[in-house]
């Protein structure tokens, strides 16, 4: 299920971008299969594996078109703090759920954008205040672990992180409104019994809205998604050289 919204950062068939902390490689598969060139990174070199797999799989099925070895870009082990990337090397970052991890996102922030392209867009997603609100306050082993989230964003916040490296905002969104229901009910009954019986209930039909994708159940979702939204995304651009 994607957070950033492909139409609206504008992907084009040949674009090169960067997935930064690309987990389980969600948006990167989105974007190779809309025929863009890809790099996948991420500190996690057990997520990374899986990455590979399914990539192998995607090019075996033919779901990557054109050359799949010329479209694949790569999968890389990387830093956040320090990308392994000449600058204006991308012409979208997507850095999606990531930030909120790490105690210096100014630095992070500051090289996505040095590895942005003048001209280039990019889509930063984080948790939304009001409902991870909620999550820190039923639970404090939802944050309080290790690679947990350290820090709740006010948007307003973090679009200003993004314009001091030089971005310019151009709109914000929200998505998976039925995912924070899901999630104060396992912070209500203890964030790590994911499989209490209302939980894996609840999980039943999230599972089933992202395999079936009913047009009734996303319709409910996308109309809460302003109030409920678990995730807020931003999307900007690099000013043009």
């Amino acid at each position: 299920m994607l957070t950033v919204d492909f139409d609206r950062i504008g992907l084009r068939t040949g674009d090169r971008i960067l997935d930064m902390g690309c987990g389980g490689g969600r948006h990167a598969f989105e974007a190779w299969r809309r025929g863009a060139t890809v790099v996948a990174l991420d500190y996690s070199e057990p997520e990374l594996k899986d990455v590979r797999g399914i990539i192998g799989g995607m090019i075996a099925a033919g779901e990557i078109p054109g050359n799949p070895m010329e479209a694949a870009g790569g999968v890389c082990n990387g830093d956040a703090l320090n990308l392994p990337f000449p600058d204006n090397s991308f012409d979208i970052v997507i850095a999606s759920e990531v930030l909120e991890h790490l105690w210096a996102d100014d630095r992070a922030i500051a090289e996505l954008t040095r590895v942005l392209k003048p001209g280039g867009r990019m889509a930063v997603t984080v948790p939304n205040r009001f409902p991870e609100r909620i999550c820190w306050a039923l639970d404090d082993k939802y944050h309080d672990t290790p690679g947990g989230h350290v820090r709740i964003y006010r948007r307003a916040d973090l679009e200003a992180k993004l314009r001091r490296t030089g971005l310019t905002l151009e709109g914000h969104g929200f998505a998976h409104a039925l995912h924070s229901p899901y999630w104060w009910i396992r912070c209500a009954g203890g964030v790590q019994e994911s499989e209490r019986f209302f939980a894996r209930k609840y999980h039943d039909i999230l599972v089933y809205q992202l395999m079936k994708q009913p047009k009734w159940l996303n319709s409910i979702d996308n109309a809460l998604n302003p109030v409920l939204g678990k995730s807020v995304i931003l999307y900007s651009r690099k000013a043009a050289a």
